[in-house]
């Protein structure tokens, strides 16, 4: 028995020592790899971390403080705007300085590229970032203005606007409570091949459905972004209003919105089958029925909207060329550009948004959009019926007027 309990013993000494030595040789092994790699491999020689830092500080002071034109046409927005935006984001800690990376670099990465459409590559080859660095700080900024969007992004005034009031016996009293206007708009997307079919709508290219309401002031009080391209405008307005933080319609206030949609409360659009569009009444064509004087002047008042997505569609250059980022991040980008339009029309004066004799001057065709899949609800196209009988019969007292004061100056003469 002593003899077993020895012969157990060694055994136990020589596969402790083997086991030993098989750790130390492959100990020895993985020093001697990681040295030959290590060896092998010639790193890239960078410049000092010193030098590097002082040459993004004077790119981005020649990219903002040079010139007011250059800050505008590369960041698309004007520098006193661009440095209000960044103390926004960082006194609401929602874009915060880091060691090499301060919040206006972060801000002027995402500009250039959803202003200017150049690529994280390019970007991080101008500031000498890697793209991942780039990449990594797009997203940041494009959380932080989603975020942001709660309070920029919001309807300021129900009181019907002073473009309404001033304009007595054309827009007032008929469009009395008109809070804004409504606007289906298809703004191309990026998506796997497996689901083009569901992102291919109106266009020969794969879109999203973006539904946004615009006040008369241009700045969106709405945006819902998302939907795939061959989503009715019906049922991306139907999501809108059945959403608990979706678009409110006060009691007794409604929005304008084009022929693509329904009479139903708190929206009203044109009348279907007449002349519905501003380019249709220029000249000698004027409107010949109570529904076309309604269209004309509706249409008229509902540009608002159009010059509003015009602007940010000139502004941001993303929003119409095939996008580069991926799917989920894309309707982030089209809610973080309407903050950013928001904000500067909130602090300045904008180039990007055309004055209305502008925009009439060239104004664009029009779209041919699917009608609404639901019927017109009774009261409200009833209360387009008296709105539009009441321009008619005002417009026919103040022609009659006139023709009298003129039979009187000639007769008084």
């Amino acid at each position: 028995q002593m003899d077993n309990s020895q012969q157990q013993y060694l055994y136990y000494c020589m596969w402790k020592q083997r086991t030993l030595l098989v750790l130390f040789v492959m100990l020895v092994l993985w020093w001697s790899k990681k040295k030959e790699r290590k060896n092998r491999a010639k790193s890239v020689k960078y410049g000092p971390l010193v030098k590097r830092d002082i040459w993004r500080s004077t790119e981005l002071i020649r990219l903002i403080d040079t010139l007011e034109r250059t800050c505008l046409h590369q960041l698309r927005m004007y520098p006193a705007v661009f440095y209000k935006l960044c103390a926004h984001l960082r006194d609401k800690n929602l874009l915060v300085d880091t060691i090499h990376v301060s919040v206006e670099e972060q801000l002027a990465m995402f500009l250039k590229i959803v202003g200017q459409y150049h690529t994280h590559s390019s970007v991080g080859f101008a500031l000498w970032r890697s793209k991942e660095t780039v990449s990594r700080y797009f997203n940041i900024v494009l959380c932080a203005l989603v975020k942001l969007a709660r309070e920029i992004i919001c309807t300021r005034s129900t009181d019907t606007h002073a473009k309404i009031t001033t304009n007595p016996n054309r827009l007032y009293p008929y469009f009395e409570g008109c809070i804004g206007a409504l606007y289906g708009t298809h703004i191309r997307e990026r998506v796997p091949s497996k689901y083009v079919d569901r992102f291919r709508g109106r266009k020969p290219y794969p879109t999203q459905n973006v539904l946004a309401a615009v006040d008369f002031d241009l700045r969106f009080t709405y945006v819902l972004a998302g939907w795939e391209g061959s989503a009715h405008d019906s049922a991306v307005l139907h999501d809108a209003l059945s959403r608990p933080n979706g678009l409110k319609i006060p009691e007794g206030k409604f929005y304008l919105a084009d022929a693509g949609y329904a009479t139903r409360p708190g929206i009203l659009p044109p009348y279907r089958g007449v002349r519905n569009h501003l380019q249709e009444f220029h000249g000698p064509n004027r409107p010949t029925s109570p529904k076309e004087l309604f269209n004309h002047h509706h249409s008229s008042l509902r540009t608002t909207v159009e010059r509003a997505f015009a602007a940010i569609n000139n502004r941001f250059k993303i929003l119409s060329n095939r996008p580069f980022i991926p799917l989920k991040s894309q309707p982030k980008v089209v809610i973080a550009c309407c903050v950013i339009h928001n904000w500067i029309l909130d602090n300045g004066p904008d180039e990007f948004v055309d004055d209305e004799p502008t925009w009439y001057h060239h104004l664009p065709g029009s779209s041919n959009r699917v009608s609404d899949r639901e019927s017109d609800v009774h009261e409200w196209a009833a209360k387009r019926d008296s709105i539009a009988q009441q321009m008619w019969n005002d417009r026919e007292r103040l022609a009659n007027n006139d023709a009298s004061d003129s039979r009187s100056s000639a007769s008084t003469i």
